[in-house]
């Protein structure tokens, strides 16, 4: 009897652990702004609407979320395009896979002292993010400006040594994406990644020139490759892509952010 006694003891503290296990959080990064502001309300309404809670952990820089979700600490992660997540794959040997789109964060050109690109001068200073995937997509957004062209064997792995045409003599200057919007204060224009410009306080209706739908550098949910199909993260996804939510972030952003659903 004692030994049955301890044995089902054994199975109780098994079962109840498994069942805690259950009930931990999915955990999802992001990096601060607006994209957590979306998460954060999506995550409300999956509470609601399945019981399942779902933690939004905000990150300080780019590279932070790939790492916590390669070494398990998140679950799925969702601040990210796929060049960019192309780049940390083939750099850092992560097994990480995009598993579905969720909204176009467009990149904009700023200035504080400019009204409009016509206005440039030649020598003008201009600066765009520091790292790859990003440099190269502030690269092709002033391509598509008509300030330069770049060479388009580069691709979105272009950097500045793959301009070919630069009429105005643009020069150009790597910085890292969260300081861009200070970057301002130094620069004729900067091309600021809409999170980091809203959280500077800066309205992204005034770009000078901005990404629209049809760019290719939207947001996925990213996850480890294992997970791939877990049931978890594809139901929160499901209620990411709601029209719940797809009204709430036409409402609150005023069109700056769009919706791929």
């Amino acid at each position: 009897m004692t030994r049955l006694r301890t044995l089902l003891g054994a199975v109780l503290i098994l079962a109840g652990s498994s069942l805690a296990q259950a009930a931990e959080p999915l955990k999802i990064g992001v990096s601060a702004g607006p994209y957590s502001e979306i998460l954060d309300f999506a995550a409300k309404l999956h509470k609601q609407k399945t019981g399942a809670d779902i933690k939004v952990v905000e990150f300080s820089d780019y590279t932070q979320p790939n790492a916590a979700l390669a070494q398990g600490d998140i679950d799925f992660n969702n601040f990210q395009h796929k060049p960019y997540l192309d780049n940390q794959i083939k750099t850092r040997g992560y097994d990480l896979v995009a598993v579905e789109r969720s909204i176009v964060v467009p990149l904009g050109l700023y200035s504080k002292t400019l009204k409009s690109l016509d206005e440039l001068k030649d020598g003008a200073s201009i600066a765009i993010p520091n790292d790859p995937a990003n440099g190269a997509r502030a690269l092709l957004l002033l391509q598509q400006s008509g300030l330069i062209t770049v060479d388009p064997k580069a691709g979105n792995a272009a950097t500045p040594l793959d301009i070919v045409a630069n009429a105005k003599k643009l020069k150009f200057r790597e910085i890292d994406a969260a300081q861009l919007p200070r970057s301002l204060d130094d620069v004729d224009v900067s091309a600021v990644p809409l999170n980091y410009a809203v959280a500077a306080g800066i309205n992204p209706k005034t770009a000078l020139f901005r990404e629209g739908i049809d760019t290719p550098w939207g947001l996925w949910f990213v996850t480890q490759t294992k997970r791939k199909d877990d049931p978890a993260i594809h139901s929160f996804i499901a209620t990411y892509r709601s029209p719940e939510v797809k009204a709430f972030i036409e409402k609150r952003f005023d069109g700056t952010i769009i919706p791929t659903w």
